[in-house]
């Protein structure tokens, strides 16, 4: 089973991520964000094979926390998608994610991308 982080600062949307993924079979950890230092740790401790990590995150940037990710010899290869309500494609590209999936989007589009960056 391939276990997800999604780091989301909005509860409610965390949520209904978190059943989403459950339901389509993912072992899901969670993260809100609110510490960039703390949620790397985390991350260490957890291994998970990707992330759906939204941009705007009320103590951190999204970006920062991809950028963190990608120097790190222990999340190096975890997969990213990263999203956000503006259409910030390029941006997180640059910072390191692999995809941009920008809100609102339907839930089979998600778990298809999620899919097919797992499958690889």
């Amino acid at each position: 089973m391939h276990k997800v982080l999604l780091v989301e600062d909005d509860a409610t949307m965390l949520n209904l991520l978190d059943t989403l993924f459950s339901i389509e079979g993912f072992n899901v950890v969670r993260g809100d964000g609110s510490n960039l230092d703390d949620l790397i740790d985390y991350a260490r401790r957890e291994l998970p094979h990707a992330a759906l990590l939204d941009v705007h995150l009320k103590a951190t940037s999204g970006l920062d926390v991809v950028r963190r990710i990608r120097m790190d010899s222990h999340l190096k290869n975890m997969k990213i998608v990263m999203t956000s309500g503006l259409y910030k494609r390029s941006e997180c590209l640059a910072a390191g994610a692999n995809d941009f999936i920008q809100k609102p989007y339907m839930p089979e589009q998600l778990v298809r991308l999620f899919h097919k960056y797992l499958s690889e």
